[in-house]
């Protein structure tokens, strides 16, 4: 009997805080050091603590890449900080690639993986 092939792939969890100079003004509702992590597709904040829709937006589009694994060279491998969507504000949101998680191709899709 022929065996499945591995299916397994690994994703970094994430975590985004927000950073700013000392004593700045924020217009965003944010507070430097507040925080969420991604782990796979969940967004986790620590109990009590809101976070932007619009720092969200801002962010959004590069956290499924900054969770694979990048070559050394790759500029999503080095750059972190995403600047507030606000031109007035002098925030940034700080992407930190935390431990790698294993998840199956057939626990996330029920499309079936082609092999080519």
């Amino acid at each position: 009997m022929m065996q499945p092939a591995d299916d397994s792939f690994e994703l970094y969890d994430l975590r985004v805080e927000v950073v700013a100079p000392p004593g700045a003004t924020l217009y965003c509702s944010a507070t430097p050091g507040d925080w969420f992590e991604l782990r796979g597709e969940n967004l986790y904040l620590p109990e009590g603590q809101g976070f932007s829709i619009y720092s969200l937006a801002a962010v959004l589009p590069l956290l499924a890449a900054k969770q694979r694994v990048t070559d050394a060279n790759d500029w999503m491998s080095t750059d972190a900080e995403v600047a507030c969507p606000d031109p007035n504000c002098p925030s940034r949101l700080r992407i930190t690639r935390l431990g790698r998680r294993t998840f199956r191709h057939s626990e996330t899709t029920a499309t079936p993986r082609t092999t080519s």
